[in-house]
């Protein structure tokens, strides 16, 4: 199909972002009270017929979690070889409408960055960005299911990165993209190389992420909070991808900024820092930037020992979902966030 414009050029991009400090938030921060609570993350589900007839019942599990204040889906609606179609996007926004608890979306490559392949319908990924945008964030500020009100990054033209505050943990979940953050080619729609309409959304969208990350740990900063949460559907330290960014770092260069803001405000921040992802599929939970890892030569910064990372199970693996429990506003340190997988019933 024909390629889309983008809309904003890159001299308007760092304008709107250059005035986002002084505008003024579209949701308050939501505190709430100083008790312990629990939200639960899922991504890379449903993938493919027998997992989205499943979908509902693992929605249904979730719904019977009561103990969840909020649920977060990391991305990746579908699998990497379906069609990215506008009835496939309603069918999981009338599934995500049964969510009972708030539900916070973050897109993943599948159903956008990839959909320039054949057998995803030789779409270009813009506007399929574009339609997700209508489908899933069609009232900016509020989630879906059950509505909680959330800041977001909407006056910028991207409702999907959102942040909020619960008992003084801060959370921010931003639009960052597997494929080396969308800079690998369209080859489905006969490209070698990046577009210029490409290069420009990954500019003004990485931008509007830096942006967020450094607002999140500015207002965690102002109001003493105890950990900051950073979620992405992206894995920016995919374990399967290491031998490669080993040897041609470049492979990684569209998380190189977002790696360095995170590092940076990880190192000014005197708590604990935590970034769950999905994108590879496999459960983990290590620390991808303490000293003596080799993503810190391959991204060239320093270490961040206090980042904490939690990938969860996606794909054929998503089986489960993973229930985070926030400690009472009195524990601090390594006490404030535990996590568990709580495996679905079928």
């Amino acid at each position: 199909m024909p390629s889309k414009t983008i809309k904003t050029t890159t001299a308007v991009a760092v304008l709107a972002l250059g005035l986002l400090a002084s505008q003024p938030a579209t949701a308050a921060d939501n505190t709430a009270d100083s008790q312990a609570f629990t939200f639960g993350v899922i991504g890379d589900i449903p993938y493919g017929e027998a997992e989205i007839a499943k979908f509902p019942a693992r929605i249904q599990d979730i719904n019977a979690d009561s103990t969840l204040k909020f649920v977060t889906h990391v991305g990746d609606i579908k699998n990497g070889s379906s069609v990215c179609s506008d009835e496939y996007f309603e069918n999981i926004r009338t599934q995500f409408d049964t969510f009972e608890h708030p539900l916070v979306f973050t897109p993943g490559d599948n159903e956008w960055v990839d959909c320039h392949r054949t057998n995803n319908g030789a779409y270009n990924p813009l506007e399929r960005l574009d339609k997700l945008r209508d489908v899933f964030f069609d009232e900016p500020g509020k989630t879906l299911g059950a509505t909680m009100p959330v800041k977001t990054q909407a006056d910028l033209g991207l409702p999907e990165n959102v942040r909020f505050t619960q008992n003084r943990v801060a959370f921010s979940v931003l639009n960052i993209q597997g494929s080396n953050n969308s800079l690998q080619p369209w080859t489905g729609l006969g490209e070698t190389t990046a577009t210029p309409e490409q290069l420009d959304e990954v500019e003004f969208r990485t931008d509007a992420v830096l942006a967020q990350i450094r607002s999140t740990f500015a207002d965690a900063e102002r109001r003493n909070d105890r950990a900051v949460v950073l979620m992405t559907q992206a894995d920016m330290f995919d374990p399967s991808l290491l031998a490669a960014a080993t040897a041609n770092p470049d492979t990684m260069s569209g998380f190189r900024e977002i790696v360095q803001a995170i590092i940076d405000e990880t190192n000014s921040f005197d708590a604990p820092v935590y970034l769950i992802n999905g994108d590879s599929h496999v459960f983990a939970e290590n620390q991808p930037l303490a000293e003596g890892s080799p993503w810190l030569d391959i991204y060239g910064q320093p270490a961040a020992d206090d980042l904490q990372r939690i990938t969860v199970d996606g794909s054929a693996n998503a089986t489960n979902y993973v229930r985070f429990t926030v400690a009472g506003n009195s524990a601090d340190g390594a006490d404030v966030l535990a996590w568990e997988k709580v495996p679905f019933s079928q």
